[in-house]
């Protein structure tokens, strides 16, 4: 049985999801390897699976995440 990047980091995460810092770490991992549609998928369930207890958490990640984005200029060679 194959499954993807993505669903493997919800695994991790629901297993972990008992200590928050352990859960912030992992998120932090999954972040980092996801390309971007994943990311919003992960946001999205994230929020509906973990968003009562750990809200201030997946504000803080995933609002480092749209900053940093925001941040990024094109390089522009001549």
């Amino acid at each position: 049985m194959t499954i993807t990047l993505l669903e493997y980091f919800k695994i991790i995460l629901q297993k972990v999801s008992f200590d928050a810092k352990l859960f912030e770490k992992e998120l932090r991992k999954a972040i980092k390897q996801l390309i971007k549609a994943d990311l919003l998928l992960l946001k999205k369930w994230c929020y509906e699976q973990f968003g009562k207890i750990y809200k201030s958490i997946l504000k803080s990640v995933f609002s480092a995440i749209t900053l940093r984005k925001k941040n990024v200029k094109p390089l522009v060679t001549d």
